[in-house]
């Protein structure tokens, strides 16, 4: 008997809001900072902007004990497979924030050698714009993900099969696994 079995009545009703504020709270990030916006993104977590108040005060080297990967700067076909290999890693529910217009859409660099959006590789909750994102903008991504979080259901992935949530061991009635997307590598057409 899993979560989904439960009825929704006011006990399982204010557990599953205990558990989404808890996943709110403390919520991990890894550390994958591949260009200019990773510098911003360490400015996130300095004195002046203080991350450690949304409970993410210690960026980690370990996947296995991080749930958010920010991916801050542009992703070569190189390191496509190493970030891919990165997110599986990371523990169920997991977040991607893409951080800047490089990692959204490859930004100025239209050839061969940079992946034209980390959405090719990893599935992307939250994007953040611009060239660089400044601090003001990741924390505003990362406050979008938490009403993400807080507004979500914690017992399955989202319909369409990107984003973050569980995956549910067995299926959820009326849910229908979605197709894998592929990796597509290389200059796009």
């Amino acid at each position: 008997m899993g979560l989904e079995d439960l009825s929704h009545n006011f006990l399982t009703g204010q557990l599953e809001e205990l558990v989404k504020w808890a996943r709110r709270s403390s919520v991990w990030p890894a550390t994958f900072g591949l260009a200019c916006c990773a510098i911003e993104m360490m400015s996130a977590g300095a004195a002046d902007y203080d991350i450690s108040r949304f409970g993410m005060e210690v960026f980690r080297a370990s996947p296995r004990q991080a749930d958010l990967m920010v991916v801050a700067g542009r992703v070569s076909q190189k390191m496509a497979p190493v970030l891919r290999q990165v997110y599986d890693q990371m523990m169920e529910p997991k977040w991607v924030i893409s951080m800047g217009v490089c990692a959204s859409t490859g930004g100025m660099f239209n050839n061969y050698a940079i992946v034209q959006g980390v959405d090719q590789i990893v599935p992307v909750d939250v994007y953040a714009p611009g060239c660089p994102p400044g601090p003001q903008t990741l924390i505003h991504a990362i406050l979008t993900l938490h009403e993400t979080i807080r507004t979500g259901e914690i017992t399955r992935r989202r319909a369409d099969g990107t984003g973050a949530g569980i995956q549910v061991a067995e299926p959820v009635p009326g849910w229908v696994q979605p197709q894998a997307r592929p990796v597509h590598l290389g200059t796009p057409r």
